[in-house]
């Protein structure tokens, strides 16, 4: 019998929801990856620094601007 007409063995096959989780999780690795070098050009174009410093929860403007409250304790 002819090998391409020769059903492979499950195990050398691997299953579709691991290609699936492989190729998620690399998708997301050069999303990530992608994400930091288009914020990195832009604080670069603005003279900032990516990744932002800290700092403090207490009163900080751009949490106010963006609609943050502080967390309740």
């Amino acid at each position: 019998m002819p090998c391409h007409l020769m059903k492979p063995t499950l195990k050398s096959l691997p299953r579709l929801a691991d290609i699936e989780r492989e190729v998620v999780a690399e998708s997301r690795e050069w999303g990530r990856q992608r994400l930091e070098e288009r914020l990195q050009k832009l604080a670069e174009e603005h003279g900032e620094v990516f990744p932002p410093k800290a700092t403090s929860a207490k009163g900080s403007e751009a949490a106010k601007r963006v609609g943050h409250r502080p967390a309740r304790r």
